[in-house]
């Protein structure tokens, strides 16, 4: 064995020794270092990486802009906390306010997309003074207490941890592969609400329901886009039964759909947005974005942070909008991700399994099916294939069936193509044998 070998074999083992047995990994890698698209590791390997550490990095890995951002920050303050006010979250407010949906205009901010999570639900309770959340099966939106209860993704994620909070009721997003039988482009009972009103007519009346959360493109629950029809629909329920709409752009968010944020694609407005993750490009910080008229329910003390929203990351997060508005990153997402859609289809024609290929920008999802089965060992094999390769791919979807594409939006072209000729090949390879 090889010392840079042993060396990646020493972090290994003193990983297993010091931390938590509960992460769980889509790789062994040992990563030292990182520059745009491409991972470093301890071991000398260069990996392309198509995971953006879960959708974080969206302007690569220590992008100059926000590296200078950070760098000049850190000489000058990092901490209040709210013990004082300061320029740079006043700042990033109003950087986030400006590319938020319209009517969006209060910002809360915290550290991550749980806890913007936890935080719209007290918000929406808090404004509507009821109590009852409606949340989709699929969806994905933390594992605080009050976010887990929400979520409902995968089940290891919830088994062994109840009882959850109460006055949660989950129906089905319209994840039309899996549930319907309609024909492309037909009548979509579930995006049109129906399971909403058969909640309403045999185990919630509207006048409880306090708040509807919903990503307007589901994440963990395999990359799912709705239909079109979907999101007016929520947001007609909504205004119907005076409930607040919650959008979670945690993942979706920040240019990664070819939009902004992806419920711009459907031409709703939400009362209140839960943002994290790119937000900073990788320090941590999130965020609830809501209406002033819903905001103003709340008064000083009845929610809080210690480190949210502090200097150095809203450093980060003023200088990532700012590039992203300067660079029109969300324009390239989409242009990219056109290209890559295209492409991918294409290997339907000569792999029966690759059931759908779906997705908006550069927030593709692969599902694979056998017999009408997710086929998560097939896509065991081609993630594993690909990483021999040198191109660390994710994973989600209930089953793991699905193969997500979200580089970083600032990948090149050359990179992109590089990135998919490496799927194209362990497909075919890991489908033929």
């Amino acid at each position: 064995m090889s010392t840079t070998m042993s060396r990646a074999g020493l972090w290994r083992e003193r990983d297993a020794e010091l931390i938590a047995p509960v992460y769980s990994r889509y790789s062994d890698l040992v990563v030292e270092s990182a520059e745009g698209s491409t991972l470093m590791t301890v071991d000398g390997r260069r990996v392309l990486d198509f995971g953006c550490g879960i959708g974080v990095t969206n302007l690569g890995h220590r992008h100059p802009a926000v590296v200078a951002a950070v760098h000049q920050q850190v000489d000058t303050l990092w901490h209040t906390s709210v013990t004082a006010m300061h320029p740079q979250m006043i700042d990033a407010a109003a950087a986030l306010v400006g590319v938020a949906p319209e009517g969006l205009d209060q910002v809360f901010f915290n550290n991550s997309g749980a806890e913007a999570t936890e935080t719209a639900i007290k918000l929406a309770r808090r404004a509507t003074g009821r109590q009852d959340i409606i949340a989709f099966i699929g969806g994905f939106h933390g594992r605080t207490y009050g976010a887990m209860s929400l979520t409902a993704s995968k089940a290891k994620y919830r088994g062994y941890n109840g009882p959850f909070l109460p006055g949660v009721h989950h129906v089905r997003y319209p994840y039309c592969l899996r549930y319907c039988s309609h024909g492309p482009g037909e009548r979509c009972a579930i995006a049109e609400g129906e399971d909403i009103e058969l909640l309403f007519k045999t185990r919630a009346l509207p006048d409880t329901i306090a708040a509807v959360i919903v990503e307007p493109v589901q994440g963990e629950g395999g990359f799912v886009v709705p239909p079109p029809s979907f999101l007016p629909a929520l947001r007609r329920i909504c205004d119907e039964h005076g409930i607040l709409l919650i959008v979670d752009e945690v993942q979706s968010g920040m240019g990664r759909t070819g939009r902004m944020f992806g419920v711009q694609h459907f031409g709703v407005t939400p009362d209140i947005m839960c943002v994290a993750k790119a937000l900073a490009n990788g320090l941590p910080i999130g965020g609830v974005v809501a209406k002033h008229s819903v905001m103003a329910h709340w008064h000083p003390g009845e929610h809080g942070t210690t480190f949210g929203g502090n200097a150095v990351a809203c450093a980060a997060l003023i200088a990532v909008i700012e590039t992203m508005q300067r660079d029109r990153i969300p324009e390239r997402a989409a242009r990219l991700g056109k290209r890559a859609m295209e492409r991918a289809r294409s290997w339907q024609q000569r792999v029966p399994g690759l059931a759908e290929v779906r997705g908006l920008g550069l927030m593709i999802g692969l599902e694979f099916l056998r017999d009408g089965r997710s086929d998560a060992e097939l896509v065991s094999r081609i993630v594993h294939r690909a990483l021999e390769r040198d191109l660390l791919l994710l994973t989600s979807g209930p089953d793991d069936n699905v193969i997500r594409i979200m580089p970083p939006l600032t990948i090149s072209e050359e990179e992109l193509d590089r990135g998919l000729d490496i799927i194209e090949q362990s497909i075919m390879e890991a489908a033929a044998a």
